[in-house]
């Protein structure tokens, strides 16, 4: 079973109002092309990554509080969903309508967004195996490319926004990343033995080769 990852975004959420959607929020929880710090590796994901994304049933939430009744729900992002998203060039938006109403959460998080205490979108996911790519794996900070996303599970408006752009989620760090490391040690694995390999290669190549000029000097 693959381990679920979290990222948080930067990007800029706003809190709207409008006779059609009543109270919502926008934001853009997933950004491609973006290298992240993750402190022990960089990270960027791929503009094609949610092209195969199983995204039938996304919640969304505060803080990643599974325990908590989603603020809304995407089913199929049908229409009738009270979380829309939309996949673009720049990564993946969402409009999320809160039931300001009947729930105070919903109001809390209306009211932290439009006066900016809270400005930062989160996702929780997993990636398809073999469906990331490493770059200079035997340094101290590899870089990672994730090119295929395989389900998102919920988004989540954050408190702690990333430094630079983007940021793992300290206190899922050590889960979250899992995933992550585990690629990059399957990566390791593949390099190592891709060059045990070539080194057999190579040894069988030099010992045909001293057999053949042997042969040709008992010829002579």
């Amino acid at each position: 079973m693959l381990n679920k990852e979290i990222r948080i975004f930067n990007f800029e959420t706003r809190a709207e109002q409008n006779e059609t959607h009543g109270t919502f929020i926008t934001g853009m929880p997933i950004v491609f092309d973006q290298t992240t710090d993750l402190g022990w590796c960089t990270e960027r994901i791929d503009p094609e990554a949610l092209r195969d994304t199983d995204l039938r049933d996304v919640r969304f939430l505060i803080g990643h509080n599974t325990g908590m009744i989603p603020l809304a729900r995407s089913r199929n992002n049908n229409e009738n969903s009270t979380m829309q998203m939309v996949v673009t060039d720049e990564g993946m938006k969402i409009r999320v309508d809160l039931d300001t109403e009947n729930n105070s959460e919903a109001r809390a998080l209306y009211s932290a967004v439009k006066r900016g205490d809270i400005s930062g979108m989160s996702f929780m996911f997993t990636v398809d195996t073999d469906k990331d790519s490493w770059e200079d794996i035997e340094s101290e900070k590899p870089h990672r490319t994730i090119m295929s996303i395989q389900r998102v599970f919920e988004v989540s408006a954050v408190a702690f926004p990333a430094y630079e752009g983007t940021s793992i989620e300290a206190a899922s760090e050590d889960a979250a990343l899992d995933s992550a490391r585990a690629s990059l040690e399957s990566a390791r694995k593949r390099l190592a033995e891709e060059r045990a390999l070539a080194a057999e290669t190579e040894r069988r190549r030099a010992a045909l080769e001293r057999l053949e000029e042997l042969q040709r000097r008992v010829r002579a």
